[in-house]
């Protein structure tokens, strides 16, 4: 029997290892809505090609699933999506999408499990779809930050407005994004990061 050695074997691409100047790592998870861009925020600003679990929509999700905008969107989401982002030299997020249909938020408390904060996706159309989202974020104590995704034909308010319509306290924060551009995902992340730091330093970070 011919057993390959151990440096026989594949290892991984060499743009997909982890920088050897990588000193700490933390888990991020994206979560919002069905539809409102996850899957492509993650593919945008990861810097590995992303794994994604997406699905062709089909008959059997009429009447179950959320179905705004399925004229126009064919695939979703049915276990995560998970990519990789350095922030700096010495911190590396990784990224957990997870799945946007109800049917399938059983999963999220496994994504949940060890991220140290969340990014909530809000497509103004329709709000009413974040509450569950943010609500379950604050049961498991997930600090978060919400990223408005701008949609052509989403309508814009003042995020003294939004923050009224959301419920949100004044220290959460609201900034608007583009998931399509990778340097408008990555300052969403940079948001989450200033925001995670800002409540160690006040000792109120889990």
């Amino acid at each position: 029997m011919d057993c390959k050695s151990s440096d026989d074997l594949p290892g991984p691409r060499t743009e997909d290892r982890l920088p050897h100047t990588a000193e700490a790592a933390v888990k991020i998870v994206v979560v919002g809505g069905f539809g409102v861009g996850k899957t492509t925020m993650v593919g945008s600003v990861s810097e590995i090609r992303p794994l994604t679990t997406e699905e062709t929509m089909t008959q059997a999700g009429v009447g179950v699933d959320d179905d705004y905008g399925s004229a126009s969107k064919t695939a979703t989401t049915v276990a995560m999506d998970f990519g990789r982002i350095s922030i700096t030299d010495e911190l590396v997020l990784y990224l957990f999408g997870t799945p946007g249909q109800e049917r399938f938020w059983f999963l999220w408390n496994g994504l949940f499990e060890g991220a140290l904060g969340a990014v909530v996706l809000v497509d103004t159309r329709r709000l009413e779809i974040s509450f569950d989202v943010m609500g379950r974020l604050e049961e498991r104590g997930v600090p978060f930050v919400v990223a408005v995704n701008a949609f052509p034909d989403a309508p814009r308010h003042p995020v003294a407005e939004l923050r009224a319509a959301l419920d949100l306290p004044d220290e959460i924060p609201i900034v608007d994004c583009d998931v399509r551009r990778r340097a408008s995902s990555r300052d969403v992340l940079l948001t989450l990061t200033r925001f995670l730091h800002s409540l160690a330093a006040e000792g109120t970070l889990a």
